[in-house]
Formats: C-alpha cells, structure tokens, sequence
C-alpha cells in the first residue's frame, strides 16, 4: 500500500496556507494544516510527519517555541522542519532558527522552485528511511523463521542420530559375541559416523547463529584466555605437542567468541602436527599497523598455498577425513567471528612444513 508522506504546515495566516498549498499541490504529499503553535502539536500526536513547514512570528507561541517543544518530544524529536519568515530575516534570526534545529530557513516572498526542491528532499530522505525500516523488518522476520528452521533441524536430525546409536550400543553389548570382526568393524564406524554427525549438525548450528548475535566487546587479557582454551583441549583431546606462548597483546573484544577463535584454531594446529614426531604449536602477537595481529604456528602437514583460499569456507576441507578427523566447519566459524569484529584472517603455508594460521584485530 503507496501511503503518502505527511507534511505539516504551520502558519497563523490563511492566505500563506494557501500559497504553500498551491506552491506544493503537484507533489505526491498530504498536506496537514495548523494555523497556531498548539494545533500543530495536536496534528503531531494524531499524524507521522516526513517535514514541518514553521512560520516564524506566530502569537501566543512562535515557530522558535514550536521548534523547540518538537525537539523535547519523542516522537517528533527527529522531525526536520524549514523555518519560512517574512520578518525574522537578518543573520541573527536566522541563527537562531538553526540553532533551534531548523534544517533550512526560507525567507518571502521566494521562489516557489527552491521551497519545492527543499522539500523533494525530504521526501526523498523520507522515502528511503521508510524502505530502509521495511527491509530491516523483512530481515528481522527471515532471522526468525532461520532461527525455528535451525530449532527444527537440529531436533528433528538428532532424534534419528540417537536411535540409530542407541540401536548400533545395544548390538555392540547383546550381539558382540555373535558378531565376527567385520561386523564389529562395521557397528563401529556406523556409532563413530552418528557422532560425526552430530557435531556437524552442532557446529553448522553455531555458524548459523553467529550472523544473528551481538558483539559484546570488553577488555581480554589474551595470556589467560588462551591458558583457558588450553585447559578445555587437555581435557578434551589427547595430544604431545609443546604448546609455546609468547606474551600475547591485550584486545578489546567480545570474550566468548574470541575463546572459540582460539580453540579452534589451537585445536586446529595440535591436530595437524600430531603425525610429526616433535609436535610444536606457537602461539604469539604483535602489534602492525595500529592492529594486533595473533598468530597460532604449527610444524604439522602444512598446504598448498594454490588451495588456500578454501580454508575458510564452510565443507571446505583440504585434508580428507580419513586423514584428520573434521567437519569443515571450525575454520569458517573462526573467519565469521573475525569478519564480525572488523578483523582478517589468513593463512600460509608449505606441504609437510607446517602453517600459520593469523587474524587481526584493531588495536584499541
């Protein structure tokens, strides 16, 4: 539905109402009158406006009053309005009317060309913010309807995913006897697949939620958040590799992701060094360019640079399972978070020689 913008003039004298309203009748605009200060507040509480129209020297409450009452009001406290006098024209009124909150100030007699351009402007300012609050609408209801889908993915594959490893538990427990070693084979890959299964379905979650949440930014002390991550993955996983750690740069950032940044690419780096006889993973920082840039180092199998930029891509895997166990989904979770922090990050490296996987924060 086409609704017309609305636009509020205000003058004490019928005959400059009608010249604005002949001045504006070819716009598509509806025009709403008020010939004093307080029925021009009354129009407001009835009506949205795009733009006020004020005359200057009205009795018992001016233009300047009347500006200054929209701008206490919450509703028309963003209201743009253009002062229209035929009295109040030196420099010192015209001050003050800006000073007010005016955003243009007309003097009379004027030309009717001017009064029309000014006011296109608006409408075409109006126009866009309406179209703009839609879309924002429009976006707010696709992130809920994604936010039931993912609630409904995520039960409805879960539920088969657990019978089908409670069933499998259940032959594994009655039937092992029964079973020869292929068929135990066989029940254990099914078990370890509706595992895999599940923390893809878990990480493919947690991407889809990273575009719906807040950056909640504070101050991090990095040594202890990493010391953190590095207690979640000792617990977690079992890995040799000798963790080094410089002193790391301080950031301002929101803590929680900047965890699961680190862990998965600390995970990452343990994981893909573990073939190495001498596993080593560095951890370090360094201040560039008025940015703070991390770099988590290992001496693991490394990549062809032709392929790197894969990396960060959701499924995009450079290694096949069979190789390192993986989703294909850590990495472009790290790249979101990153991205959403107004951050890069990037990745080198050589075949069998290791990588460095680095993002860069800005320095506050």
């Amino acid at each position: 539905m086409n609704i017309k913008p609305k636009i509020l003039i205000v003058d004490d004298r019928p005959e400059n109402l009608v010249a604005l309203r002949t001045v504006l009748k070819h716009l598509d605009i509806e025009l709403v009158e008020a010939s004093s200060g307080n029925d021009a507040l009354k129009a407001t509480l009835k009506h949205d406006f795009c733009l006020a129209l004020l005359d200057v020297q009205m009795p018992e409450m001016d233009g300047y009053e009347l500006a200054a009452i929209l701008r206490e009001e919450p509703k028309t406290a963003h209201l743009p309005f253009i002062f229209i006098s035929a009295v109040y024209t030196d420099n010192l009124n015209v001050f003050k009317g800006y000073e007010n909150g005016a955003f243009s100030f007309i003097t009379k007699p004027f030309q009717p060309e001017i009064l029309i351009n000014k006011v296109n402007f608006f409408i075409d300012k109006h126009k866009q913010e309406a179209a703009l609050f839609e879309l924002n609408a429009e976006l707010r209801n696709i992130n809920k309807e994604l936010e039931s889908f993912s609630y409904s993915v995520s039960h409805d594959l879960r539920a088969p995913l657990r019978a089908i490893n409670g069933y499998s538990n259940i032959l594994k427990m009655d039937y092992e006897k029964v079973l020869d070693e292929n068929g135990r084979q066989i029940l254990d890959a099914i078990c370890n697949n509706t595992i895999r299964m599940s923390t893809l379905i878990d990480e493919l979650l947690e991407f889809s939620k990273l575009g719906r949440k807040e950056v909640q930014k504070r101050d991090i002390v990095m040594n202890e958040l990493v010391d953190n991550v590095l207690i979640e993955i000792h617990r977690s996983m079992k890995h040799r590799a000798k963790i080094k750690m410089g002193t790391l740069h301080n950031i301002k950032a929101d803590q929680r992701l900047l965890h699961q940044v680190m862990l998965n690419l600390i995970s990452n780096a343990i994981k893909y060094s573990s073939k190495n006889e001498v596993p080593v993973v560095e951890i370090s920082s360094e201040e560039r360019n008025n940015e703070i840039v991390f770099s988590i180092k290992d001496n693991g199998v490394g990549f062809n640079m032709d392929y790197a930029h894969k990396l960060f891509g959701v499924f995009q895997r450079l290694h096949s399972h069979e190789e390192f166990e993986g989703t294909g989904v850590g990495l472009a979770i790290v790249h979101k978070i990153i991205q959403k922090h107004g951050g890069r990050v990037w990745a080198e490296g050589t075949p069998n020689e290791g990588a460095v996987f680095q993002f860069s924060l800005l320095n506050n």
